[in-house]
């Protein structure tokens, strides 16, 4: 497989993915949500070596003729477009299910229809909500906490239906909590970041004491092609993530330890997810992409965290990048 097309090619993890696939050989078609801007999301800032090096394709997964048109020609498809925010969720929950589902499935019809070899589907550990056991195996059972999660699990499952049913060559990647340079702001980390860059004593954060499984970008987007380039695997979720659990709270602390800063954290009531909603603790097994996949991370643990954290940390200090951050706002 050589043609790859990459749907969500602009955002935080497809923008790495679509750099990386590029540097690895492969000709990759970045399928980017459609605006009148003719913005290509964080691909208009991808590194110069690249940039020139792969085709664009702008259009919306939620149309089955674009996603087909799209897919035309290609060897595999990554599958990565998808709405992500979790507080958004709870008010535009429509915009989930066409999205997330039906943007799905018009992948995966077009895939069985077009021949193609293989469907690298993502989905994200907020489908197991809070841990009933730790670490968190991929047998671990899925509960729609938000409505986010809910698309997501559905999403998962019309993946494994047309393996099951077509025998699509289908494999599930379940990342964790990726973070790294170009993550969006509604995400923690950024969040943290941002607000002590602007120079703030006193930042605003939800709940502190949940814990999160994070995995640096690299990392995430490694595995990804390991699933991708790997001979078996079919119809299996992969669950990407790190191996250890930290708390917000101590996710602050340390952020604030690397910048140099004092920090106080202040409790913002419009970040507190409602009670029942909130995931409270996630903690990745990732033995079985170990033996299959023969992935593991290299940003290890909590050394590896603090390591990518300082990557990240450096990335928003340049002006440019920064300056695309609104740390004044919550960001939805």
């Amino acid at each position: 497989m050589k043609k790859i097309l990459v749907t969500g090619a602009d955002g935080f993890i497809g923008s790495h993915l679509t750099e990386t696939l590029v540097r690895n050989g492969y000709e990759v078609k970045a399928f980017v949500y459609y605006n009148s801007f003719n913005s290509w999301g964080w691909l208009d800032h991808c590194d110069k070596e690249v940039a020139g090096k792969f085709e664009v394709f702008s259009g919306d997964v939620r149309d089955p003729n674009g996603v087909r048109t799209a897919m035309k020609g290609m060897d595999g498809v990554l599958h990565l477009a998808a709405l992500i925010g979790i507080p958004f969720s709870y008010h535009s929950p429509d915009t989930y299910i066409d999205t997330n589902i039906k943007g799905t499935l018009n992948v995966l019809q077009a895939a069985r229809d077009l021949n193609i070899q293989k469907i690298i589907h993502t989905s994200t550990s907020e489908v197991y909500g809070t841990a009933q056991f730790v670490p968190i195996t991929e047998e671990h059972p899925v509960k729609g906490q938000s409505p986010y999660s809910a698309s997501k699990i559905g999403a998962d499952q019309l993946a494994y239906s047309f393996f099951a049913s077509f025998k699509q060559p289908v494999i599930v990647v379940r990342p964790f909590n990726t973070y790294g340079p170009r993550q969006s702001a509604r995400a923690i980390i950024p969040t943290i970041i941002t607000q002590l860059l602007a120079g703030k004593k006193k930042i605003k954060l939800g709940s502190l004491h949940p814990t999160r499984d994070f995995n640096y970008v690299g990392d995430t987007v490694r595995g990804f092609i390991k699933a991708l380039e790997s001979k078996v695997g079919f119809g299996e979720v992969f669950n990407i993530g790190n191996g250890f659990e930290i708390s917000m709270g101590d996710t602050a602390k340390a952020i604030a330890d690397l910048i140099g800063v004092d920090v106080e954290i202040e409790g913002d009531e419009v970040r507190f997810r409602p009670e029942k909603s909130e995931v409270e603790r996630l903690w990745a097994s990732n033995q079985k992409a170990k033996e299959i996949l023969n992935w593991e991370p290299e940003y290890k643990g909590l050394p590896g965290f603090k390591s990518g954290l300082e990557k990240t940390i450096n990335w928003f200090k340049d002006e440019n990048n920064l300056k695309s951050y609104k740390a004044d706002i919550y960001n939805v």
